[in-house]
């Protein structure tokens, strides 16, 4: 291979990275993983004999067909199988994702819908909707036929169409809910919390794999249903945790969100779906093995108890 055939490939690879980064973080929800999967298409990108017509295209396939043997493996099928399971909460600019267009499309909300879906309803409506891959393409890539892939496209869409007024709320509408949320928890406000969530709001705490316990409590184990009991939870659970953490405003998968410091490390992330003016989804991770890309922690934040 010659010098300018290799600066050409690295410069090839380099302008798609960010999508494909982007792509395999939406496929898996981990973005340690996505890493791993991008790195894997490099190599085989770098060692590919010839040009491709378009490197971009080429790639692409290559990262998804990794991420969908990934996720056929023993262990992300346990991992997926879990009804707390989130999602990892990222800084998309210290996760290599700084200027994606479409925000909405690593919003927690839309990640969580996308989780639900089986790995080849993923594939064909990101390659579909995002990549821009035809039917026939996207057959070939999945191992499927044409018809069937625009079957999995339709009950990705259906999917997708109930949670849709989430993934499209003002900035602003989201930063002031958030902050009433927070001031409400502190404050232990019951009826402040009730009224600012949606009477059918869903909470889902991820503790990882093997739970987490802070001051003899556990994280939910499964989500909880209705805004009475969300609200009655959560006070319960400030109440008890004497702790004292430093509470951060950060932009998470491109929307406000909350993140709980105990000195230099991530305790928690706080983050919400909104719609209609009320809340309607709570995801509260604390898994520290998946709190890696938070951004970085101010220095001026002062201690409160955690919410």
């Amino acid at each position: 291979m010659t010098a300018p055939s290799s600066a050409r490939r690295v410069a090839a690879f380099e302008s798609c990275r960010q999508d494909l980064i982007a792509l395999a973080y939406r496929m898996l929800g981990d973005l340690g993983r996505a890493e791993d999967m991008v790195q894997e298409a490099w190599l085989r990108w770098e060692s590919h004999a010839g040009d491709a017509d378009s490197p971009k295209a080429y790639l692409v396939t290559i990262v998804t067909r990794l991420c969908l043997n990934e996720l056929d493996s023993a262990r992300a099928r346990r991992e997926e199988s879990r009804a707390d399971r989130l999602p990892e909460p990222v800084d998309l600019d210290e996760g290599g994702m700084p200027s994606l267009e479409k925000l909405e499309q690593v919003s927690m909300a839309f990640l969580v819908v996308l989780q639900r879906l089986t790995p080849a309803e993923r594939a064909v409506l990101l390659l579909h909707d995002v990549f821009d891959f035809d039917h026939r393409e996207i057959a070939e890539l999945v191992g499927n036929n044409a018809p069937a892939c625009r079957k999995l496209l339709e009950r990705a869409r259906q999917h997708l169409a109930v949670e849709r007024r989430m993934l499209v709320a003002r900035a602003d509408d989201h930063h002031r809910l958030l902050q009433a949320f927070l001031s409400a928890t502190l404050a232990g406000d019951i009826r402040v919390l009730v009224n600012l969530l949606a009477d059918d709001a869903i909470m889902i705490t991820d503790g990882g794999p093997r739970g987490r316990v802070v001051e003899r409590q556990r994280n939910l184990p499964q989500p909880l249903h209705g805004a009475a009991r969300i609200a009655a939870f959560i006070v319960a659970a400030t109440a008890r945790n004497a702790g004292q953490l430093q509470i951060e405003e950060h932009e998470l998968n491109g929307q406000p969100a909350i993140v709980f410091w105990t000195g230099d490390r991530p305790f928690a992330a706080l983050l919400l779906a909104v719609a209609d003016g009320k809340i309607q989804r709570v995801f509260f991770h604390a898994d520290l093995d998946r709190l890696r890309y938070l951004g970085r922690r101010s220095a001026t934040s002062s201690p409160r108890p955690p919410g």
